[in-house]
């Protein structure tokens, strides 16, 4: 891992903010030139602490408008179930997020649906994959901070 100093981390904290900064208007935010923020964010994306740039789109804008939190217990742990389960995982385009977790459940997931209908058959198609052995759904009701940032 790259070290980092001062202006690394203000610029990081900059892109977090917005990615779409150019580097005139980040260099003029973190008091660097702009061929060294060019220099900077080059190296912090090769260095692998830069993961890319998203935008973060309307939930409408992608008929998504319904999320919901996913606990999930494997049958058992056998390094072969839990691969097949994380391939399923991968598979599913409504699962957002996946993290394996401690605590009751050994998986948490972020799945975000058009409706109640999908999510029924994204929960039917976890349930029959034949690895999951409880699963627990917590519907969302409302987005208070989302991605770092208060809802809209």
């Amino acid at each position: 891992m790259p070290t980092i100093d001062a202006f690394d981390l203000k610029i990081l904290t900059q892109l977090q903010a917005n990615g779409r900064l150019s580097n005139q208007d980040l260099s003029d935010l973190v008091g660097l030139s702009a061929s060294q923020c060019s220099r900077r964010r080059i190296a912090l994306e090769q260095g692998g602490l830069i993961l890319g740039y998203h935008a973060r789109l309307a939930p409408q804008a992608m008929n998504t408008e319904m999320v919901a939190m996913i606990e999930v217990s494997l049958v058992n742990h056998e390094p072969a179930r839990s691969a097949a389960f994380e391939a399923l995982v991968l598979g599913e385009g409504a699962i957002i997020d996946a993290y394996k977790t401690t605590g009751d459940a050994d998986y948490t997931l972020k799945v975000a649906v058009a409706g109640l209908d999908e999510l029924n058959g994204l929960m039917g198609r976890l349930a029959s994959s034949g690895a999951i052995g409880h699963l627990k759904t917590a519907v969302v009701l409302q987005r208070v901070k989302e991605a770092g940032l208060g809802a809209r």
